[in-house]
């Protein structure tokens, strides 16, 4: 079969990690992503789930707060630098 060669960039450090691993795992970086392109073929989809972040419950209401901030300023509680909150925080 005849060969073709595929050129791609990526973040120097993020290939020097996929390097190791293939390394590791005993594998050449060419072979890994061959693997990837033949499951891809094989399966027609990408082999694993793409999907954004959904943030937890936890930062859900970290973003409402803030946004209630934003919204009524008057209602929280301002500094005007750091340290008079570090002030307020440690009596």
């Amino acid at each position: 079969m005849p060969q073709a060669s595929v050129n791609i960039r990526m973040d120097a450090n993020l290939k020097k990690e996929f390097d190791l691993f293939c390394d590791k795992i005993g594998l050449s970086t060419s072979a890994a992503i061959n693997i990837f392109a033949k499951t891809v073929v094989r399966q027609q989809r990408i082999p694993f789930e793409l999907s954004l972040e959904i943030p937890n419950e936890e930062t859900m209401a970290a973003i409402k707060e803030v946004e209630n901030m934003k919204k009524y300023p008057e209602r929280y509680k301002a500094y005007k630098n750091v340290d008079e909150m570090f002030k307020d925080i440690l009596k």
